[in-house]
């Protein structure tokens, strides 16, 4: 037995060694994530907007588009006929239990989404349906679980094609994903908004065509259709997705190990990275067909049971997009120059919404992120769109400029009355439904109706130990709401923080408590100059011209390198030790409250010597 266990040690140093040496993805930055705060303590990808595409709501499923399941998961972008599509997976309230559909959401410019459309109608699984080595069956009411690694695939004939899958959990702790569901679904999304007939295009072996609801594809008359299907299953970087809910022994799947949430891109000379949760990673010399090594954790990448994104970006260089963590926040960006080094670790989105809906396996944070797959649409401004779910629950997507950078050098001076959009696309933009930050006529203008979010605008500036910054706010009320505004170095520690509060006062943290700088009144322009210092840890306020003296920082940070404005408290909640999973909902979780809205007209900022 002693020399067995030699011998597999042995055999275990000379595969990792192997491993290492092997041609991979590898991460050399050394930033790293700090869980304890929800941003990670990343510097921002500069001009990132993060769009709120779906907000869920049981109560009142009116509000969003008539949809009121609160599990909402797993979502798909792409790019065509000059639309934006978005697909995710809903359940009514938690992971695996059913019953299962697939929507669609459509935009324009990628910032105001449709409502909510059904791709993938519930499906009644066939009573007495069981699966190997258990003894449980379906009743006569039990529903599929939609379960896909891949949403949508572009055709060479210009169709462009949404798949699904119906997987089979007969509890709440049954995978859908095992390889023993019903099989997958296809349809195709035509130009005018509508869509074709749904058909399966590949049934697991545990079902059959006898005992569909929907005909196989190669029953479609329209050949153009099931030419595109075939074209599909004929592309081995395609049918790699699929290896989680087909046969174990599908011949479609040419790398049958089930590691799961496979995604790709291809370097410059041709080979494809692969990736899978976990940061696993391999690479392969003939577009999927073989790899090169069984897929082994990227060295230096961080990545938990979340997805990770990775694509070339359009100057040419590349980006992976996860959660740096062995949580689901926060979501950053990692670039490189070749596709295979990366040194940079910038920060996507760092916010955590309230969790309104508990629910069976619903993970807080910004999560299971994807882009726009190779061959799926290349979008006219030539950023890079990525989309993902916030806490299992609601949609989001996020556009992060291209190049992606992480500093802004020299004076800023954004006025929105000059330039909105230009302005606009230099802030980093956190933006829900019911609280939105956008330009409205001359200003930025955040709305806050979400009892439970908030709208967030931040500006990166130059990176100054001294600076003088002024902006010029118009509150449209005072006995409600409340705006927020910091001053925050490169980790995301604010130093600072201004209040427009509730009862009609603007005040200064002064460290445990709230002082009062003025009275302010609704509809009324307040400009604010300010001159920072952070070697003495104070700062000078002027409004409107009157000197409101000097004021210490509440906590000591190394730079000022964003001024950031939020319409709400600062959220810690959830953090490391929150139990993972949430068994209730908040109260009165899709009743908004009393509209707060502010106007932000210019902000300027410079570095002093």
């Amino acid at each position: 037995m002693k020399i067995k266990s030699i011998l597999l040690s042995v055999s275990v140093i000379a595969f990792m060694q192997k491993a290492i040496a092997q041609d991979t993805i590898k991460y050399v930055g050394k930033t790293l994530s700090n869980v304890d705060y929800h941003h990670g303590q990343l510097t921002p990808a500069v001009g990132t907007h993060n769009i709120q595409t779906f907000r869920a709501n049981r109560e009142f499923p009116e509000l969003a588009g008539g949809q009121g399941f609160t599990y909402n998961h797993q979502p798909f972008l792409a790019y065509w006929n000059n639309t934006y599509y978005l697909q995710y997976l809903s359940n009514p309230v938690g992971e695996h239990i059913a019953e299962g559909k697939t929507f669609l959401q459509t935009s324009k410019d990628g910032y105001n989404w449709s409502t909510s459309i059904e791709l993938f109608p519930p499906y009644l699984v066939p009573e007495g349906f069981t699966k190997p080595g258990r003894t449980d069956k379906a009743g006569k009411d039990l529903y599929a679980i939609m379960h896909q690694r891949m949403g949508f695939y572009t055709a060479k004939n210009g169709k462009l094609l949404t798949s699904g899958y119906y997987g089979v959990a007969l509890d709440a702790k049954d995978d859908p994903n095992d390889g023993n569901g019903l099989g997958r679904v296809v349809r195709e999304i035509k130009k005018d908004g509508t869509f074709g007939p749904i058909y399966f295009i590949r049934f697991n072996s545990s079902f059959n065509e006898k005992m569909a609801k929907y005909p196989f594809y190669t029953k479609s008359k329209d050949k153009a259709f099931v030419q595109a299907c075939n074209e599909l299953m004929a592309q081995p970087l395609m049918m790699q997705q699929w290896v989680e809910e087909a046969d174990r022994n599908d011949p479609l799947v040419p790398f049958k190990r089930p590691v799961k949430a496979f995604s790709y891109y291809h370097l410059n000379d041709g080979r494809v990275v692969g990736l899978w949760k976990h940061a696993l990673t391999s690479i392969s010399k003939d577009n999927g067909k073989t790899w090169e090594y069984n897929p082994l954790r990227a060295p230096g990448f961080v990545n938990s049971n979340a997805k990770i994104w990775g694509q070339k970006t359009s100057d040419g260089r590349f980006a992976t997009v996860y959660n740096p963590s062995e949580f689901r926040w926060p979501l950053a960006v990692s670039t490189s120059n070749d596709g295979l080094t990366y040194t940079d670790l910038l920060l996507v989105n760092g916010e955590i919404s309230t969790m309104r809906y508990g629910g069976n396996y619903k993970s807080y944070g910004p999560q299971y992120v994807r882009g726009i797959l190779e061959g799926n649409g290349v979008v006219p401004d030539k950023n890079m769109w990525l989309t993902y779910s916030m806490n299992k629950e609601d949609m989001w997507v996020a556009k992060v400029p291209v190049p992606v950078k992480s500093t802004v050098s020299g004076v800023v001076n954004d006025d929105f009355a000059q330039n909105p959009n230009q302005a606009y696309n230099s802030w980093n933009i956190y933006s829900p439904l019911w609280a939105s930050a956008k330009v409205e006529g001359n200003a930025l203008v955040l709305r806050d109706k979400d009892p439970y979010d908030y709208a967030k605008a931040d500006r990166v500036i130059e990176a100054s130990k001294k600076a003088k910054i002024e902006f010029t706010v118009t509150p449209q009320q005072n006995d409600n709401g409340s705006l927020q505004i910091e001053f925050v170095n490169d980790m995301g520690l604010a130093a600072s923080r201004i209040i427009f509060d509730n009862d009609g006062i603007i005040k200064n943290k002064a460290g445990y408590r709230n002082a009062s700088l003025s009275k302010y009144e609704a509809g009324q322009t307040y400009h604010f100059v300010f001159t920072v210092d952070v070697t003495t840890r104070s700062y000078q306020v002027a409004i409107n011209g009157a000197d409101k003296g000097t004021k210490l920082f509440f906590q000591p940070v190394s730079n000022i390198s964003k001024v950031s404005f939020r319409t709400g408290d600062v959220r810690r909640f959830p953090d490391a030790d929150t139990p993972t999973d949430q068994d209730f909902d908040v109260k009165n979780p899709g009743v908004a409250v009393k509209e707060a809205v502010y106007r932000i007209s210019s902000l300027k900022a410079e570095r002093l010597k």
